[in-house]
């Protein structure tokens, strides 16, 4: 194949005709693009040629789930894609639309090698973009993208025979009954299924009412438009909408799920939203009553209460910091085999006995239930109350443009770690270290931390703040931290701010 070319104007011959793809969209464990400006449809096909061409040199049955995400362009998308990927002679089974986790559960239930799921996750439209993976439950990682990008982007897409399509129907329903088993409710629960008109929206409801949960609707028609709001439930417009919901219905809890239902967020019968990494600290704590001694694996942005919490401590836990990112995330918890691992963006990987180690919003959503089966004179504000207080911020993103970001973190990081080997204070406390496995995590004397990190998939840095003490010093911690982010000019700013 020709190379593909980094730009082009649309409206023009050559949009049509030749492939466009831009470099940046290549990510750390995501493939991301705006459409039609970074990627075209004959750019797709390239991808989809370069992705099976990866397949036949690592000596992969050539067989692939493809799926698609609910937004007006992503099946013209998913076709331009599986054009390519036939091209390389690689038989597609192409499941329809889906949620991520579905297209991962697919490659068990058709026991097939590879996933490719046309998905822009919970970015807003606009974006499109493809998570894969060859080998469950795992998606492309630094390596596998790096390599897949040099074959699009060098034009070494190879033609080979034997190519083919067949569309497999009935693969929503075994996932839904996959997800339900033989479990339901003994204990009544109103909850409110979020999904902001996103895909989760074919599949929440219906999963609540056959475990027995009575649902209060909330924005649960299927319309690409997202006429309300983006689904993304780390965003506080969503959560807040989540929590008026609660409040309005007097239901037990909410629970929302972003774009592509690989991320679910909670918010209380108080109306009180729960950030997914505090959510984990629960469910860790649930779970590790019954299998004790269990790792768990927590990313670097989330609360350092997975290695502080004395229920945790007293269950025996074993806490594992790791890098942000859910393929990164994945594979860690595969690799050390912990029983699951908690993202503060929502991503949560159940491994065995409880899920297959992929990120999915809905079996979180079904443990979360069980959880409060299990728990039966409790409410969710208890659950969140017995946790030890901290106070923390949300995930809050500077503007850094992703041909500079990671340059503009490196210098940061020097800078943070020169502070700590200085002597110098935080938030007016002693700096105990500074964890460089992902950007620079701050951790105070008293366990208190404030993160800086690049985004893997939009052009942004990412800060988070936890004081283990005090709102004023989760002030006094985002205000030293971004002191620093300020010498850094090529920093905008914030989609966000406490």
């Amino acid at each position: 194949m020709t190379k593909p070319i980094p730009e082009v104007s649309p409206n023009t011959w050559s949009f049509l005709r030749d492939a466009m793809i831009k470099p940046t969209g290549f990510r750390e464990y995501d493939a991301r693009w705006k459409y039609p400006e970074e990627i075209n449809l004959p750019g797709m096909t390239a991808l989809g040629l370069g992705l099976g061409t990866q397949m036949r040199r690592r000596g992969i049955e050539p067989v692939v789930a493809v799926a698609n995400d609910y937004r007006d362009y992503s099946l013209a998308i998913k076709n331009a894609l599986i054009l390519g990927l036939m091209q390389a002679g690689i038989h597609v089974k192409d499941i329809g639309p889906a949620v991520s986790p579905m297209a991962y559960f697919s490659q068990f239930h058709l026991d097939v090698p590879a996933v490719a799921m046309v998905t822009a996750s919970h970015n807003p439209n606009g974006w499109t973009g493809v998570k894969m993976g060859f080998d469950r439950p795992l998606t492309h990682g630094p390596d596998e993208m790096s390599e897949l990008r040099d074959i699009v982007l060098n034009g070494e897409g190879a033609q080979h025979a034997g190519g083919s399509y067949e569309f497999v129907d009935g693969v929503k329903e075994a996932y839904l009954d996959d997800l339900v088993g033989d479990f339901k409710m003994s204990r009544p629960l109103k909850v409110v299924c979020a999904t902001g008109n996103g895909t989760a929206s074919a599949f929440g409801p219906e999963l609540f009412e056959r475990i027995g949960v009575e649902v209060v609707p909330s924005h649960n028609e299927l319309d690409y438009t997202f006429p309300h709001y983006n689904p993304n439930p780390e965003a506080m417009e969503m959560l807040h909408d989540m929590s008026d919901s609660v409040k309005a219905s007097g239901a037990d809890f909410a629970l929302g799920f972003d774009g592509d239902g690989d991320r679910c967020g909670v918010v209380d019968d108080e109306g009180e939203e729960i950030f997914a990494d505090k959510v984990g600290v629960i469910m860790a704590r649930d779970l590790s009553k019954i299998y004790p001694n269990a790792t768990f694996v927590a990313d670097v942005k989330s609360t350092g209460l997975f290695a502080a919490d004395p229920v945790l401590q007293k269950n025996g836990v074993t806490a594992d910091y790791w890098k942000t990112g859910h393929s990164h995330m994945k594979r860690r918890v595969k690799e050390i085999g912990a029983l699951a691992g908690f993202e503060k963006s929502g991503h949560y990987f159940l491994a065995e006995p409880i899920g297959r180690g992929y990120d999915c919003g809905m079996r979180v959503a079904v443990e979360i239930c069980k959880l409060m089966d299990r728990n039966p004179d409790m409410k969710m504000s208890d659950l969140r109350k017995a946790l030890p207080k901290t106070w923390s911020t949300p995930t809050m993103s500077p503007h850094a443009a992703d041909t500079e970001k990671y340059e503009i973190l490196e210098r940061l990081v020097q800078k943070l770690v020169a502070k700590h080997e200085a002597g110098d204070t935080f938030a007016g406390r002693a700096i105990k270290e500074v964890v460089t496995v992902n950007g620079a995590r701050v951790i105070l004397d008293n366990g208190s931390w404030g993160l800086v990190r690049a985004s893997s998939n939009t052009p942004n840095l990412v800060v988070v703040c936890e004081s283990s003490q005090s709102e004023a010093e989760m002030r006094a911690i985002f205000a030293d931290i971004d002191a620093v982010i300020r010498t850094e000019p090529g920093v905008g700013d914030y989609d966000q701010t406490i």
